[in-house]
């Protein structure tokens, strides 16, 4: 099935970002900026442009305003007259992270810090992909696009739309109240929306329905309606791949979710023809999924969860809650085991190998073990497990997420006309994966960022100081 042709042809998200102009900074905001000249030139310095392509040294990247004006070998891109010229050798350039699964909260609330936390960490951009608390959310959006708060540019979900067995969430009783909470919200200004877990088939059509009347998009985190059955539907993209996919369930029941479901996929065939099914239906319709493997990896007992660096950055009451909440959680029926998160990690890697477009998000949510911008930062490694090239991940993490928000003609590669979303590392990303935790400045709209400051006032904020 066809997805829905949309009234409006451009979703609000996408109008908005083209037509952002850097803006006036307040005061607060310039204490964190460390390049504010009007034109700049990156010498010497390592890039991975975001299309795909092999790494190549030795490059210039010349910014101009909030706009990248060249990028060419040291010796063949001219440095115009008066420009501020840093010399980054030894520095791996990546374009901005697009995060398509990046909360503003923790442990379930929202948090004013976390956009602060995924700037420093090189994310430019984000969608909330379900919030706890919209209106909080689209106030953190302008208060960021004006100027008045440091932070990504932010594409904001509605509230998480459920069915009977989520609360905390919108529980929808049936189409009619899908059509009108969806409709109230785009009112409001979401960008999108995300549907969880126990929704119905008949609420998750009103959803998908009534969202495209107002041009706006629907992602879902599913499991009583499953990917195949969503992409009937009319939904746009889903998320967290294979261990919320409930295609390969047997017998299983409309809109049943059956709990642990998850743990029969361990022998699942990836070449079988369930999968290819899926990955068929996916495809031919245009809908993309969203990497979490960052999320994910925390419900696996022995994995490196939560860093030491997300301790060091809690309060000491909070680092004692998340020790306590991750032992208890590894000792749940929530654990997954190490093998099946291996089949997670191949099934992104076989939809991608199958022509599917893949992006990623960190997904801060459940124990507060993994945080914003630093999670995002772990997928990189994540998916280098999994088996992608450095240029293949740098692509799933920047290009492809400004994909899916259809913004694509402004950012996600290193491209003169484009914004400069931009970020330098410290050290060869390619040769030493882990030197992505190494930013040195964060360019959004072409103006550099301190990811040092961000992260001082982030502690300072955590701890009430």
């Amino acid at each position: 099935m066809l997805k829905t042709v949309f009234v409006t042809t451009l979703l609000a998200f996408t109008a908005s970002f083209a037509l952002a102009q850097r803006p006036d900074f307040s005061e607060d905001v310039r204490a964190f900026l460390r390049v504010e000249a009007s034109v700049v030139a990156l010498t010497n310095v390592t890039v991975i442009d975001g299309t795909g392509a092999a790494s190549k040294a030795g490059q210039t990247i010349v910014i101009e305003g909030d706009r990248i004006a060249a990028v060419g070998a040291v010796g063949s891109v001219d440095i115009p007259d008066g420009a501020e010229a840093l010399d980054f050798s030894g520095h791996t350039v990546i374009p901005g992270i697009v995060g398509l699964h990046d909360h503003t909260y923790l442990t379930g609330r929202y948090e004013p810090s976390t956009p602060r936390l995924y700037l420093a960490s090189g994310v430019t951009t984000i969608r909330t992909t379900g919030s706890a608390e919209p209106l909080k959310d689209i106030n953190a959006r302008h208060a960021i696009a004006e100027g008045r708060e440091p932070g990504p540019a932010m594409c904001v979900t509605g509230p998480y739309l459920s069915g009977p067995g989520n609360p905390g969430m919108k529980e929808l009783s049936g189409p009619d109240e899908a059509q009108r909470v969806t409709a109230y919200w785009a009112e409001e200004g979401v960008d999108w929306f995300k549907v969880y877990m126990h929704i119905s088939h008949d609420a998750l059509e009103a959803v998908i329905k009534e969202a495209h009347k107002h041009g706006i998009k629907v992602t879902g985190h599913l499991c009583s309606v499953s990917f195949r059955e969503a992409v009937a539907l009319g939904i746009d993209n889903v998320e967290h791949g294979l261990l919320a996919n409930t295609d390969y369930v047997p017998d299983k029941k409309r809109d049943d979710c059956p709990m642990g479901f998850e743990a029969g996929y361990v022998d699942l065939d990836l070449q079988s023809e369930a999968v290819q099914a899926t990955f068929d239906a996916l495809i031919e319709n245009d809908v993309p999924m969203t990497s979490t493997l960052a999320v994910l990896e925390a419900f696996v007992p022995g994995r490196p969860v939560p860093e030491q660096r997300a301790l060091d950055l809690l309060p000491e009451s909070f680092r004692e809650q998340v020790r306590a909440m991750r032992t208890q959680l590894l000792e749940s029926s929530y654990a997954i085991l190490d093998s099946l998160f291996a089949k997670a990690m191949a099934y992104e890697y076989a939809f991608v190998q199958a022509g599917g477009l893949l992006a990623a998000g960190v997904d801060p949510s459940g124990f507060g073990g993994v945080l914003p911008g630093f999670g995002d930062q772990r997928n990189y490694e994540l998916l280098l497990e999994t088996g992608f090239s450095p240029a293949q991940v740098v692509q799933i993490m920047t290009a492809n997420g400004a994909k899916v928000l259809g913004i694509d003609d402004a950012v996600g590669t290193l491209t003169p006309g484009k914004q400069a979303d931009l970020v330098v590392i410290n050290g060869d990303l390619e040769a030493q994966p882990e030197t992505i935790r190494n930013v040195a400045v964060v360019f959004r709209q072409g103006v550099g960022y301190d990811p040092a400051r961000l992260l001082k006032s982030v502690k300072q904020m955590l701890r009430g100081q």
